[in-house]
């Protein structure tokens, strides 16, 4: 088998991204340095990553879980009084949550073990589609969903802080709040107060922020899809591994075939 397919297929990264790695040298078969096509016996080879050995897998799992209120993203809470995902989810492989959300948001999560899709799904570069159902207080006109659209500027924050710059104005402190205009994005209007709306970015709280800048607030905000992976009628709290047709797909994305 050849070295990239290898790693690709024990989860560790794409095809591509382990042609990278490989040329950097950061890929050792039998404590020697990779080189680019090699090909290595699986059941003989031993294989490092960073100096770390590499597991061949087949074993790799995809699961779609419907967050619920007051569970954390996070494998375990550490806290006596949160829940994490793995407190509540009784899966027999060892995976881990792609995104992190606070406790109060409940939309779709992705379960896997496959540091490959965690990659895809979490890098901007990739753009991927994540698509949203949004209901706000009262009514919202067409005018503020265009707006949104169109991209609206809204205040960037960064690692939960609002990010700030403070400058000398007149003599005194003043701090000028950063901001970030949305890109162009799909919106679909569902109800007077309900919309759907399609993002291949994420900032921050974004819809949130995005909403507020049309002179809204959220009341509920739920994610139903992610690329071809839809939450269909999971009920919150409730698990389901991927399709075949799902796997499928989605790996092929990530492959980069």
């Amino acid at each position: 088998m050849k070295l990239q397919k290898y790693l690709a297929h024990a989860g560790i990264c794409s095809r591509r991204k382990a042609e990278e790695y490989i040329e950097q040298g950061l890929v050792s078969v039998n404590d020697i340095v990779a080189h680019i096509g090699q090909v290595i016996d699986p059941e003989n080879d031993v294989v490092k990553v960073d100096n770390q050995v590499v597991e061949d897998t087949e074993n790799l799992v995809y699961y779609v879980y419907n967050k619920p209120r007051d569970i954390v993203t996070t494998c375990l809470s550490g806290k006596d009084d949160e829940q994490g995902i793995m407190d509540v989810v009784d899966i027999p492989e060892r995976v881990f949550p792609v995104w992190r959300l606070d406790k109060e948001t409940t939309w779709l999560i992705i379960l896997t073990n496959d540091g490959r899709l965690s990659n895809y799904l979490m890098h901007p570069r990739y753009e991927h589609e994540k698509e949203y159902v949004v209901e706000v207080y009262g009514k919202i006109d067409d005018a503020s969903l265009e707006k949104m659209r169109n991209g609206v500027k809204i205040e960037l924050k960064d690692n939960g802080s609002r990010t700030r710059i403070v400058r000398r104005i007149d003599g005194k402190d003043t701090v000028i709040t950063r901001k970030y205009t949305t890109k162009p994005c799909e919106i679909t209007r569902l109800s007077s107060s309900k919309f759907s709306i399609i993002l291949k970015e994420w900032k921050n709280r974004q819809i949130r922020r995005m909403v507020a800048a049309v002179d809204h607030d959220v009341k509920r905000l739920k994610r139903i899809r992610v690329e071809n992976i839809f939450l269909g009628d999971l009920a919150e709290g409730q698990w389901r591994p991927f399709t075949p047709t799902e796997k499928k797909e989605i790996l092929k994305m990530i492959s980069g075939e």
